[in-house]
């Protein structure tokens, strides 16, 4: 296990690493909006590659920070049910989700992304858009994001399985959607404070 909780680390900072960097990324996209409507506006000029580059940014955010939002709890759930189980209930259900849905739909869709990437990089494809620029970073980015979401679904069942096994501890610093117990025990300290 000890072996498995160091690869797991290592992913989580591979990850994070990258998820700090492509945020910046954002930053970027909206500083190129904001000049190419400036002079749009200004100048009645304009420029697909403009528009094509602030897709490609977002669409790169998107995709490399999905592995950074998993690691850091910040994906979407749907809490109604889960918020109500038992903590060893949803241990169980982030357990067996990442095995049999997660980890499955990431390798399917990074088997299918290799050759919808490589085939645009070899052909030099281009946008069809006049002024337009090359598609296959674009798509190199879908590939790359679902590569690091296996890495990051797999290190995420190692952390799960070994926190279970009590090899590990429930990280105190949760964000996202994991809250629902902190709540809890936040309001129970705050109940039994108030009582004393």
């Amino acid at each position: 296990m000890t072996i498995l909780l160091a690869v797991s680390r290592l992913i989580d900072a591979i990850n994070g690493a990258i998820g700090r960097w492509v945020s910046w990324l954002l930053l970027a996209a909206v500083l190129i909006s904001a000049g190419n409507a400036v002079i749009r506006k200004t100048f009645d000029i304009s420029s697909n590659a403009w528009l094509e580059v602030q897709w490609y940014l977002f669409g790169t955010v998107f995709m490399l920070a999905a592995a950074y939002a998993l690691q850091r709890n910040d994906h979407v759930r749907i809490d109604v049910l889960a918020g109500n189980f038992k903590k060893r209930t949803r241990d169980w259900i982030d357990l067996l989700g990442h095995i049999f849905f997660l980890l499955p739909f990431c390798l399917m869709m990074t088997y299918f992304a290799w050759p919808f990437f490589w085939r645009s990089f070899m052909s030099g494809e281009m946008s069809s858009n006049a002024g337009g620029l090359i598609i296959w970073p674009a798509k190199a980015s879908i590939f790359v994001g679902f590569l690091m979401l296996n890495l990051q679904a797999f290190s995420e069942i190692i952390k799960r399985y070994a926190i279970m096994r009590g090899d590990l501890e429930e990280p105190t610093i949760v964000s996202g959607h994991a809250q629902p117990e902190q709540a809890e025990n936040a309001t129970r300290q705050t109940k039994e404070g108030s009582n004393a």
